[in-house]
């Protein structure tokens, strides 16, 4: 197992006691595995709370900053956060505007999430959810009833990160979320599976010169395999997906996620031809994203997500964001 690690008990860690050291503007409680932004809580503002499982950075705690969330859990390598992280998080953010929990659709995130809002209720804390499940390949998976969530993890994060810090209510920051996740759909292909630490071996079996569609984040299985395609061919393919589902009759948000082990050169070509499609389909994109953001560890592939997006939408998307993984007008 060739991997820049030290054990892979220690891997999530000693990536903590890493991200502490490059980013003191974050408070990184390595021990409790908590991340919060150093200023929180911020007076008036409704506090902005996700996790889940490690492996898929810079998601979630590489988003902890301003303009997107106010703390992050991560758990283990693809494993749930617990609900004492998820509590700890919230009374670390809550100004007394309450708490929004943005939660990917797995069953294990569901859960403790649902028991860290009864802790933190307990607690006088006021805690308002929404559930991210974008990915438009299977209805089921191992991991979830319903569909999963993927790349719109981000859409979510960022827009109702932005009202949040303009001062919105904790009513009107959840309608954000809601709204971006309601318009929202991803498709990701896999190129090669990913390795966990703790296996040591890759995930799923994947024959050479084949690849999966509709892959999730955890190297869940796809709708199909086929012999592998050009990036066109894959293009056209997840585009029409997405569209077949959501239907835009707006401008979209663009995201073109790399899923760990794909180089920016094939993000970037692939993404051509993904706005080659969006065109032919007569579809206006309004903003696009490309690289490296909801990964999969070590896996090669992509994904594609599309948010259609209102003028106030795109407003959000557009105010400043300071955080690790995103960053933009400050």
């Amino acid at each position: 197992m060739r991997m820049l690690i030290n054990v892979p008990e220690t891997v999530v860690a000693d990536g903590l006691r890493g991200m502490a050291a490059a980013h003191p503007e974050l408070k990184v409680d390595v021990e409790n595995r908590v991340i919060v932004r150093r200023d929180a809580p911020v007076a008036g503002k409704v506090g902005l709370v996700s996790g889940g499982g490690s492996g898929h950075e810079p998601l979630h705690g590489g988003f902890v900053g301003p303009g997107m969330l106010s703390a992050a859990c991560p758990g283990e390598v693809f494993t749930s956060p617990v609900p004492d992280q998820m509590a700890r998080a919230a009374a670390a953010v809550d100004s007394g505007q309450g708490v929004l929990f943005i939660v990917k659709n797995y069953t294990g995130d569901v859960l403790n999430f649902d028991m860290a809002a009864e802790l933190a209720e307990d607690e006088g804390i006021q805690i308002a959810k929404v559930l991210v499940n974008d990915d438009v390949a299977v209805t089921d998976s191992l991991y979830t009833a319903g569909r999963r969530g993927t790349g719109a993890t981000l859409f979510v994060e960022k827009l109702a990160g932005a009202a949040a810090e303009e001062g919105a209510p904790l009513q009107r920051v959840q309608a954000v979320a809601r709204q971006t996740n309601e318009s929202s759909r991803s498709f990701g292909v896999a190129l090669s599976a990913c390795t966990t630490p703790a296996k040591g071996s890759p995930t799923f079996d994947l024959p050479s010169g084949e690849l999966e569609l509709g892959i999730g984040i955890h190297g869940e299985p796809g709708r199909e395999r086929r012999p592998m395609m050009t990036a066109r061919e894959i293009a056209e393919y997840a585009v029409d997906v997405v569209l077949e589902d959501l239907r835009p009759k707006q401008p979209v948000l663009a995201l073109v996620n790399g899923m760990g082990a794909t180089p920016l050169l094939e993000l970037y070509g692939f993404n051509a031809e993904v706005h080659d499609v969006l065109a032919r389909r007569g579809v206006t994109v309004a903003r696009t994203l490309v690289g490296n953001y909801v990964t999969s560890l070590d896996m090669a592939g992509c994904s594609v997500t599309l948010c259609q997006v209102d003028e106030e939408l795109l407003r959000l998307w557009d105010a400043p964001v300071q955080t690790p993984g995103l960053r933009w007008g400050r």
